[in-house]
């Protein structure tokens, strides 16, 4: 797997109210990634960067918001959810990041 696109994967944390009850009770954290992005790949780009193990990977695809700007009619775009599952012992610490 090319070293260049593992870096590419993950987009971001996904953080709001849900999913951080999900990491505190099941150790689970939400990532938004690309969305061509596979199971396989988002594992061992979590456990690369940062330095974890993975047991689980979940994606969902998300459809975008329809949404209307002023009087034309919108639509906000498609993105790919990744919810991983560490294993016991291992943790990531979002609380530097905003």
């Amino acid at each position: 797997m090319n070293q260049e696109r593992l870096m590419t994967i993950l987009l971001g944390p996904h953080i709001s109210e849900k999913t951080s009850i999900a990491a505190e009770n099941n150790n689970q954290h939400v990532f938004k990634v690309i969305r061509g992005a596979k199971k396989e790949e988002i594992k061992k780009a979590v456990e690369k960067l940062f330095d974890v193990k993975v047991a689980a990977v979940n994606t969902i695809n998300m459809k975008g918001k329809a949404k209307r700007f002023g009087q034309r009619a919108g639509k906000r775009s498609d993105w790919k959810k990744a919810i991983v599952t560490l294993e016991a012992g291992h943790d990531i610490d979002f609380g530097g990041f905003e």
